[in-house]
């Protein structure tokens, strides 16, 4: 039997979650449909490339709802006791590299991991560099890219 893993939600994530979810089933479910149902209206559909386009949509749109529901009836909360003194799942640490470039993240599960929103996922190369060390630690991160040294500033 295949065990899954654990899914660990902060708390902005699981709203995250459950906004998308809400606006997924609520507003683009119905408008697709809708759509499909103009486009047969209109006559022949099978060369009709923007039947094909809605269709699809419709597909990765109600297999995001299934995902999004399946994160949410096995999510667990990370328990936020206040600051800590190491990283970890749900920690927001500034950091500064090498050229003195500083940034900010907040380490998060996988599910909810969005780096334009500077959240960074415990199992990117960054993430996992970060995970478990103290503020004033330099961390050296093996990415894609090449390696990088980061240092931790704040841990809150």
């Amino acid at each position: 039997m295949v065990r899954e893993r654990p899914i660990v939600l902060t708390p902005e994530g699981k709203a995250a979650l459950e906004q998308e979810l809400e606006q997924l089933r609520h507003v683009k479910l119905p408008a697709l449909l809708e759509r499909l149902q103009q486009l047969s209206n209109e006559g022949d559909i099978s060369d009709n490339s923007e039947y094909e386009d809605t269709k699809e949509e419709l597909v990765l749109t109600e297999a995001r709802i299934r995902e999004i529901e399946h994160i949410l009836r096995r999510a667990q909360m990370v328990a936020h006791t206040g600051p800590g003194d190491e990283v970890r799942l749900g920690s927001r640490v500034t950091v500064i590299d090498d050229e003195g470039v500083t940034e900010t993240w907040v380490i998060v599960s996988p599910e909810e991991a969005n780096a334009a929103q500077g959240r960074i996922s415990i199992e990117s190369p960054v993430g996992a560099a970060l995970l478990g060390k103290r503020a004033g630690t330099t961390v050296v991160v093996k990415a894609p890219g090449g390696e990088m040294r980061l240092t931790i500033q704040r841990i809150e």
